[in-house]
């Protein structure tokens, strides 16, 4: 169906892409140039308007200005806005003021096309618990694993693509970064799909007891043999054996694996005679494997054999973007699975508050952690005072009177604080490091930029602002949105006028020439 959608960017070449993705989708693009524009365009086209997409570095009234001038009008519209890397500070402060959904520059087509799905089935949800898609155990496709991140749209037309034949495949990845959900996925997709998939976690077996349980036993075969037992394998025929851990296998086991792969026959203990499988085999390991090759705890043939196919699915720290969708996903779930009559909601805060936070256990964490918040909810909806492990887990954050969350400073409208930590504030730096405010100066700059030239002239406009972008790059220790911001101007402006002063942005501690 055709929606209307309000793009609001400063930046003409931006808003004109931006166009082309949205008439693509099939719907109807508006644009404005800066905040207060989009919202007398809303004015106009009251009702009319399905979703925002939304800059936040713009003149005259910027997006967390738009953010706060919606609030205070009462409309209730999805807005994705849109961030450079590495500003996820700037992200967190939009998701407390009511941000939909972000998305990172230069967004890719794939990419908005999953941010305003979302966003217009949220516009046009009537509030009602749906049944769920799937029950929890249940077959699992490609359209069942959520995701919005270019990085994952990546690892799913990577699956898409190997589950078109019987390669083999190595899924790559921390654990609970879901692994066996992209398995399921490729063998659903697959020609195997609905016949078995067969799971194995190589690293909960005991290793004398890894042979066995894979390639199976003959009665009498050792001691304690008391009946035959089929194996995986074959208990996989025709269909699927997935391994997961398989980093753990043990050396021994590795050997009669290689044949299982080269030839397609497995060696049942005790058995007299080789005996024949179609197994498609999907691997998945959150080590190093080529290491483990070096090590020699992986034998090397065995490697080359199983990693024809590599899929490295990357930590949720590092998809943010896969956050916001999730943690509704699994509030819908969990609601319909504690038969709520309606679908418990998440606010802002919270929102930023999850995003914020790295998930050290990935999306099996954030899975449980929602499951607990739904499970104890005494309210309809979710607040940051029903995740106290996250939000203490996060240095620098303060629990605030207005949004709910904050993270190194207030946000746009600096609310009351009425609780935080005994540590003083600390600025993530998202180049890896963190500084505390005493900290956040470069050492040696007074912040003083003369007016008056040696000649007792007052110097022009422009050498006093190539100055001042300078110390504000030196300031902000390169961080160009937080740069733009702190002008007030747009990122586009902000690039022009380093082309124009001849600054390097790759190099923005340089002193000027």
């Amino acid at each position: 169906m055709t929606s209307q959608i309000l793009v609001i960017d400063d930046d003409p070449v931006q808003r004109r892409l931006l166009t082309n993705m949205i008439e693509r989708l099939g719907h109807i693009a508006h644009l404005a140039d800066n905040g207060r524009s989009g919202l007398e365009l809303l004015e106009r086209k009251r009702g009319q308007i399905s979703a925002i997409l939304l800059d936040l570095m713009m003149p005259e009234m910027n997006g967390h200005g738009f953010l706060e001038a919606i609030a205070e009008r009462g409309i209730d519209i999805p807005i994705i806005v849109q961030t450079g890397q590495g500003g996820i500070e700037t992200v967190v402060l939009a998701m407390q003021a009511g941000a939909f959904d972000f998305v990172v520059k230069p967004v890719s087509p794939e990419r908005l096309s999953v941010a305003l799905n979302n966003a217009l089935k949220m516009e046009h949800q009537d509030g009602r618990a749906r049944p769920a898609r799937r029950a929890r155990s249940g077959a699992i496709g490609f359209d069942d694993v959520v995701s919005a991140s270019p990085a994952m749209i990546r690892v799913l037309d990577l699956a898409r693509r190997a589950a078109q034949s019987n390669i083999p495949i190595v899924l790559e990845g921390e654990s609970g970064v879901g692994k066996e959900m992209v398995a399921r996925a490729i063998q659903a997709a697959s020609d195997r799909a609905g016949k078995p998939f067969i799971t194995v976690n190589c690293g909960a077996i005991p290793h004398n007891l890894v042979e066995s349980i894979l390639f199976g036993h003959e009665k009498g075969a050792f001691t304690g043999a008391t009946e035959k037992h089929t194996g995986k394998f074959v208990d996989a025929d025709g269909g699927t054996l997935f391994l997961d851990e398989i980093g753990d296998l043990p050396l021994e086991v590795q050997v009669k694996l290689l044949r299982a792969v080269q030839q397609g026959e497995i060696e049942t203990i005790g058995a007299r005679h080789p005996q024949k499988v179609n197994v498609r085999l999907i691997s998945a390991t959150n080590k190093d494997l080529i290491n483990e090759v070096r090590e020699g705890r992986f034998r090397e043939d065995l490697y080359y054999r199983l990693n024809v196919f590599p899929i490295t699915i990357p930590a949720l720290r590092k998809r943010k973007e896969d956050v916001p969708v999730l943690v509704r996903s699994f509030v819908e779930r969990f609601s319909i699975e504690q038969g709520l009559s309606t679908p418990l909601t998440v606010t802002s805060g919270a929102l930023a508050l999850l995003t914020a936070y790295d998930w050290p256990g990935n999306i099996r964490q954030l899975e449980n952690a929602i499951f607990r918040a739904v499970v104890l909810a005494e309210g309809q909806e979710l607040t940051v005072k029903d995740f106290p492990q996250v939000a203490t887990q996060i240095p620098g954050y303060v629990v605030a009177e207005k949004s709910g969350f904050s993270w190194g400073e207030a946000g746009p409208s600096r609310p009351q604080v009425v609780e935080a930590q005994a540590l003083p504030p600390v600025y993530p730096d998202f180049g890896g490091a963190e500084k505390t405010a005493a900290a956040a100066e470069p050492a040696g700059s007074s912040g003083a930029i003369s007016s008056i030239d040696d000649g007792g002239n007052v110097r022009k406009l422009a050498d006093v602002e190539e100055e001042l972008i300078r110390f504000a790059l030196k300031f902000y220790r390169g961080q160009m949105s937080q740069v733009a911001r702190k002008l007030g101007i747009g990122r586009s402006t902000l690039y022009r006028k380093l082309k124009d002063y001849g600054i390097n942005p790759d190099d923005p501690f340089s002193e000027a020439a």
